[in-house]
């Protein structure tokens, strides 16, 4: 009890502190997703980043000099994920490391009972405790070109919500019964129908590589929801509804950058 007292007090004397101009200034010429925030939203962002920024470590790798502008850009779009919800600000989550352009990790596949050991490139990475591991060329690549609707923040960010339940699968915490029911219902018909769409050769407007598995597709949906959020209306009109109903926002109607 006194411990949770605390930890609120300490966030709100966070989240009262006003951010400098020239974050502001910063956030304004680099992310895209930043300026077409509404102002009220902005406000709201700027509190949360207070407290993200107070809490969570950002660590530089492979001879990575970290800047104000590195940990701007990913705690803005991190933040945008919290808007309008009750939140613990990605609870499990205590340091990013950040690469300078993608890194090699260890991987190992299983099928059919046989294990295989390799390695694989990758340009994010999200563990259920502890850190998120982020590539900075692959995030400016991502600012430099929004409307090809991939953002590696918001996957990997997408990745936390998922696993404060507990497992990755695709559902993140819901307190209302009938969202939850929605999700589970939408969120299959949709996973199913890409992996068919896959199958049978069809043109997809979602990426493929949400067909990989239900932790994957909420977080590459989660990146179209924000980046390319009037062609998912049009091409997914009840997925983008009900990410609108759980996120609390309504990206297709904020202005174009």
């Amino acid at each position: 009890m006194v411990f949770g007292l605390v930890k609120r007090k300490r966030r709100e004397r966070l989240r009262a502190q006003p951010i400098p101009q020239a974050w502001r200034d910063l956030l304004g010429v680099q992310v895209p997703l930043y300026r077409r925030l509404p102002a009220a939203d902005r406000d709201e962002l700027h509190g949360l980043m207070q407290i993200f920024l107070g809490e969570k470590g950002f660590e530089g790798c492979a001879g990575l000099e970290l800047t104000d502008e590195m940990r701007l850009v990913v705690t803005s779009q991190a933040c945008v994920l919290l808007l309008h919800r009750e939140t613990d600000v990605f609870p499990r989550l205590a340091s990013i490391l950040l690469y300078p352009e993608t890194y090699v990790a260890p991987r190992s596949h299983e099928e059919d009972g046989l294990v295989t050991e390799g390695e694989e490139e990758l340009a994010g990475e999200s563990w259920a405790e502890g850190a998120l591991v982020l590539s900075w060329s692959d995030i400016l690549e991502d600012l430099e070109s929004p409307q090809e609707g991939y953002n590696v923040i918001l996957h990997e960010f997408a990745h936390q919500l998922d696993d404060e339940t507990g497992e990755a699968d695709g559902t993140p915490v819901m307190p209302d019964p009938r969202l939850a029911a929605a999700w589970a219902e939408v969120m299959q018909q949709e996973f199913e129908q890409l992996r068919d769409d896959l199958q049978a050769g069809r043109p997809i407007f979602l990426d493929d590589y949400g067909a990989s598995s239900p932790t994957e597709f909420f977080a590459c949906v989660t990146e179209l929801f924000f980046e390319l959020p009037r062609d998912l209306r049009e091409e997914h009109p009840e997925l983008y509804d009900l990410l609108a109903r759980y996120y609390r926002q309504d990206p297709a109607t904020w202005p174009e950058t």
